[in-house]
């Protein structure tokens, strides 16, 4: 079984854009976001968020997709929008519990 991902899996691809295999989204890595909290022996990972950000407009689904980083690895993430209060973007958010 593969290592479950960590919030350094991701912290490299800071600024980075993630390729929605299959489609024509393209999203922003801007930001791994974690929780904080340290994490028990019993637990493989503390939670992290990974925040994108893409065009308005055309929203990508909530739903499970393949991403490539530009010129690196690819990953498969549960992707969803989230209310964006500024007009020139939609963000995303990946949430790893």
């Amino acid at each position: 079984m593969a290592e479950p991902l960590k919030a350094e899996n991701f912290l490299p691809h800071v600024d980075k854009v993630f390729r929605v295999q299959g489609g024509s989204h393209a999203l922003t890595l801007v930001k791994v976001e974690m929780q904080g909290l340290e994490a028990a022996n019993s637990v493989p990972r503390q939670p992290f968020n990974l925040i994108f950000a893409g065009p308005p407009g055309n929203v990508l689904n909530e739903g499970l997709y393949r991403v490539e980083v530009e010129d690196g690895p690819h990953f498969e993430l549960y992707v969803m929008p989230v209310h964006t209060p500024m007009p020139d973007r939609q963000n995303y958010q990946a949430a790893f519990n």
